[in-house]
Order: C-alpha cells, then sequence, then structure tokens
C-alpha cells in the first residue's frame, strides 16, 4: 500500500526507501494469501454497518494493487470500490485484477499523494478502508483525521494497523542459535522506527488507535483481531511469498543482525538448500491482524 510517490530502489541494508513499483507483485501475493482474512474483515464492516446501510461507495485508502479494493466489491454489489494510491502502476494493476475477476465496471482508482489530496481529492464515502498505510505518514493523526473528514455522516471508518508479527519457522528451526524470528522482530521494530523518523512531518505519537479515532471525531469506536492460520506444509505460493519476505528482510535489516543470524537468513533464501524456506516441511504461516473501526456522528 503506498501512502506517497516512490521513492527508489533501497540502497544499502539501513535505507527506508521504499519502491512501491518494485512491490508490487510481493504486495499482491500477499493480498491472495491473506485473502480468507480480509473477505470476513469485509462482512464483519457489512455487519458493523448494519442491514439497513445504503453503502453506495467505498475507499481503499492506500489500496496498492486492490486486492482489498476488489474484495469491497464483491462484498457490497451495490456500491462502487475505489482504489486510492500513490503509484500509478499500482493503480494500473487494480483495474487489471478487477477486470480479470469481473468487477471492470464498479472498481474504480484515484491518484492520491497523501495525506494532502485525501481531503475533496477521492470524494466522500460511506466505507473508508485502510490497511497498514497510516504508518507511513509522517503525522498519523492527520492522516486519520483526513479519513474522517472523507466519511459521509453516519459512514464507518475501519483501519487495519495493529495485529501480531506473522510466524512462520518453529522457535528453533536448526540454522544457527534459537529464536531467529523473534530477532528478526527486534530488527525490524528498529528499522521502522527509522523508517518513521525520516518521513516528512514526522510527528512522535502514541499509537492508541481508538484514542488517535475518537480524537479524529468518530464515536462507537471498536476493534476485532482476525487470524489468518495456514498449517505445514505450506503450498507452493506461500513458500514463494515468504522467501521473497525473507529475501527483503536480508536486504533491509540485515545490518541490525549479527553475521550468524545473516548467515541464517541467507540459507533460508537459497532455493536449493534443505533448510531453505522453499524446501523446509516445518514451515507454516501465522497471522493476527486487528482492525480499528469508528464511525462518523450523522450530527
Amino acid at each position: 500500500m503506498n501512502p506517497h510517490p516512490a521513492s527508489g530502489h533501497a540502497h544499502g541494508h539501513h535505507s527506508t526507501d521504499l519502491d512501491w513499483e518494485a512491490l508490487a507483485t510481493h504486495l499482491e501475493t500477499n493480498g491472495e494469501l491473506h485473502l480468507p482474512l480480509l473477505r470476513r474483515a469485509a462482512d464483519r464492516l457489512r455487519t458493523a454497518l448494519g442491514p439497513a446501510a445504503d453503502v453506495r461507495r467505498v475507499l481503499d485508502v492506500g489500496s496498492g494493487p486492490g486486492v482489498m479494493t476488489c474484495v469491497f466489491a464483491e462484498t457490497f454489489p451495490d456500491a462502487e470500490a475505489v482504489a486510492v494510491d500513490g503509484t500509478p502502476a499500482l493503480l494500473d494493476r487494480a483495474l487489471v485484477r478487477a477486470g480479470r475477476l469481473g468487477l471492470g465496471g464498479r472498481v474504480t482508482v484515484r491518484h492520491a499523494e497523501l495525506p494532502g489530496d485525501l481531503d475533496g481529492g477521492p470524494g466522500t464515502a460511506d466505507l473508508v478502508w485502510s490497511s497498514k498505510a497510516v504508518h507511513h505518514l509522517g503525522d498519523q493523526q492527520g492522516a486519520l483525521d483526513g479519513l474522517a473528514r472523507a466519511l459521509r455522516p453516519g459512514g464507518l471508518c475501519a483501519g487495519a494497523a495493529g495485529g501480531l508479527p506473522t510466524r512462520f519457522l518453529p522457535r528453533d528451526p536448526g540454522l544457527g542459535r534459537p529464536g531467529l524470528q523473534a530477532r528478526l522482530d527486534a530488527a525490524q521494530e528498529d528499522w521502522f522506527a527509522t523508517m518513521r523518523a525520516e518521513l516528512p512531518g514526522s510527528v512522535r505519537v502514541v499509537e492508541d488507535w481508538p484514542a488517535m479515532l475518537r480524537r479524529a471525531g468518530l464515536t462507537g469506536v471498536g476493534a476485532f483481531t482476525l487470524l489468518l492460520d495456514l498449517p505445514a506444509p505450506l503450498d507452493e505460493p506461500a513458500r514463494a511469498h515468504l522467501r521473497a519476505h525473507l529475501t527483503r528482510l536480508r536486504d533491509t535489516v540485515g545490518d541490525f543482525l549479527d553475521a550468524e543470524d545473516r548467515a541464517a537468513l541467507d540459507v533460508l533464501v537459497d532455493p536449493e538448500a534443505p533448510g531453505g524456506i522453499l524446501r523446509r516441511p516445518d514451515a507454516f504461516l501465522l497471522s493476527a491482524t486487528t482492525v480499528f473501526t469508528g464511525v462518523r456522528p450523522t450530527r
């Protein structure tokens, strides 16, 4: 999901630049793996809106290649589902995906450099969704304020901004010392903190999402968490996605790890290694995503 223009390929382990166009395939594959979870999320939001809700327009802000946009088009058959993103190539991909799924007539796209273009750019909607995009904006509270302003009275704002770190290996994977994933989590947190500090207009805020939604003027704030559980042995698409994920980790957070953990990553991404993620019989995928919601008052 891209809230702002692509800033070029990463150069060096400490770079926090993200080339969203280059990540397009990874983003779409990730979305497809999480389709069961995304569909459950959309159903929960439909229930939250209530049976009497007349949902005519849905905004997917920071949509990336439009996986969730298309889920919304399927869930709300009378609504226009709008993919909003800052990378034209990802919006093109969203349209291709919609056409392939027979949703081309109801999925549209809006190019927007967030957060500035959110006010008035994509228009208003009955449901505004954003998944893991707000944290790529310097002023997260300001971004949530903008999402709330895009809601029609009585409309629902939903943001996937929490959960738990993804798990895919045993505690002791037989590579180096046990606890590799915990150390990868710590390295990603260090990278993430650096990334946020380098964003234009970066503002540090306590990431209490319910409180932030209330400060944005929303009421009836709530949350729910959904689990994606793909047990071992994984199928080939899931393994390929994990290998791409691990390759990105090696390239972006490698300098936050010691030599032993970097060597373990090298084995995990090696397509020929018996201990590599493509060949391991014990690889699984367990992911928890938390969605926070709030309603724009009718008056």
